[in-house]
């Protein structure tokens, strides 16, 4: 016992026995500064500073872009942008898809082949989109007033008028004379109609034209998207007035006569009439004559 106080003392002693630390001009032997010290001061001071020293730097790298440099850590912003475009990279290859689809579909068409194709585009965006089963379509309240709003409106509106049964207007795309009708035993999907070379070909109703380009069979061929799932079709054009994209008016030249491509013995006019996806005989809607 005597022993473990003596060597307790003997600690304390030395933990708190002063020091004299002086900085002293090295020529003049002046004495600049001094402090008095202990081991116990400078123990529970480094350990203070080593405290204070860690606790900045977790703030720094919490709290300010400098964690950004250390492995392992990310900016929020960063993340933000990688989820939005995933997002959009998503989207966009779902686009693609369909889109690829429906393009060989319209190339289908131009060989006119017409086993498994699909043109509608609509039918296609339809396969691409979610099932609703899965989705919560209950109306909000919000948009419940809205509903109600709207139907008030329309019950008392004296100009609406009920466009249900109404059928797209057509226009003839050319005068002429039909020298080969629609056959589709012998895949001609197609009417063939004489007329003087550079004769304006015009679009049979409003619509966006889905291709407009040179083909080596059917030459220039374009092929005009209307509304009531109809798709006209002119191959073997001497030239072409319109740009895939562009929107075209019922009546609007859209190219002229010629002929050109390697299936074509002179100057005509190939048309052919889509609804649906499927090919219609043009002489049930137009009198080319």
């Amino acid at each position: 016992m005597g022993k473990d106080k003596r060597k307790r003392k003997e600690i304390k002693r030395k933990l708190l026995h002063k020091y004299r630390l002086v900085i002293l001009n090295e020529n003049t032997f002046e004495e600049k500064i001094s402090f008095k010290l202990s081991r116990l001061n400078v123990f529970v001071t480094g350990t203070l500073f080593i405290i204070v020293l860690i606790g900045l730097t977790t703030l720094f790298i919490a709290f300010t872009p400098l964690r950004e440099y250390i492995p392992g850590y990310s900016s929020t912003r960063l993340k933000r942008q990688a989820t939005e475009l995933t997002y959009k990279t998503d989207s966009l290859v779902t686009v693609l898809n369909y889109t690829n689809r429906y393009l060989d579909n319209v190339r289908l068409v131009l060989r006119g082949d017409i086993e498994n194709n699909e043109t509608n585009r609509d039918s296609l965006f339809e396969k691409f989109k979610l099932d609703p089963s899965t989705i919560d379509l209950t109306p909000i309240r919000e948009d419940l007033l809205l509903r109600e709003e709207v139907e008030l409106e329309d019950k008392y509106n004296l100009f609406e008028r009920n466009i249900e049964n109404v059928e797209t207007l057509l226009f003839s795309p050319i005068n002429g004379t039909v020298s080969q009708k629609f056959d589709p035993k012998n895949k001609h999907f197609a009417v063939d109609v004489v007329a003087p070379k550079d004769s304006p070909v015009k679009s049979i109703a409003n619509g966006t034209v889905l291709f407009s380009e040179w083909t080596t069979e059917t030459g220039y061929v374009i092929i005009v998207k209307h509304q009531d799932n109809l798709t006209s079709v002119y191959k073997h054009n001497g030239s072409l007035t319109k740009s895939q994209g562009d929107l075209v008016r019922a009546g609007e030249v859209i190219a002229s006569i010629g002929n050109t491509g390697k299936l074509t013995t002179g100057p005509h006019l190939h048309f052919e009439l889509w609804k649906a996806g499927k090919p219609v005989d043009p002489l049930n809607y137009f009198d080319f004559k």
